[in-house]
């Protein structure tokens, strides 16, 4: 570990750099995937769809620099690597031939929330660990994308 200006014990601030770098590698693959469905939509919807997967992909981009960065920032690095995040990301990998405009929500709803899931666990561990620095970093993080998950269901509904 780098010194850091957290007054956090070094023995914390690994055990959320560790955490952060699997949000990290979450983050990178999930904006991958959205570009994917970005660049191959098609249907009724796309006009729609179309610059809404654009927009999440570059509020998801700012997120992946802010987490990485909070690493850094505790004393530890930021792995971020196409290799690193293909071996580490929990998210399903995305279906590149998809192009109907409707499948291509419910697969990015899908991911979100898995993503979702792996952010509360972070979460959960920073504020076992009482750094609410980054418990609010993944608390953004969650309330942004709760809202763009429950945008994309929302869109299935009939």
């Amino acid at each position: 570990m780098y010194r850091s200006p957290s007054p956090l014990p070094e023995q914390t601030r690994s055990a959320l750099c560790v955490t952060l770098n699997e949000r990290l590698a979450d983050g990178l693959d999930l904006h991958s995937q959205i570009k994917v469905a970005h660049w191959n939509i098609k249907g009724a919807q796309f006009a729609a769809l179309h610059p809404l997967f654009e927009t999440f992909a570059v509020s998801l981009a700012n997120h992946n620099d802010s987490v990485a960065e909070r690493a850094v920032t505790l004393g530890g690095r930021a792995y971020g690597t196409t290799r690193h995040v293909a071996k580490t990301s929990r998210l399903p990998d995305y279906p590149q031939d998809t192009t109907k405009d409707l499948e291509h929500v419910r697969l990015l709803a899908d991911r979100i929330e898995s993503y979702l899931t792996g952010l509360r666990e972070s979460r959960a561990l920073a504020e076992k660990h009482t750094d609410m620095d980054t418990a609010d970093l993944f608390t953004g993080i969650i309330t942004e994308f709760e809202k763009h998950a429950w945008f994309l269901r929302a869109s299935l509904e009939s």
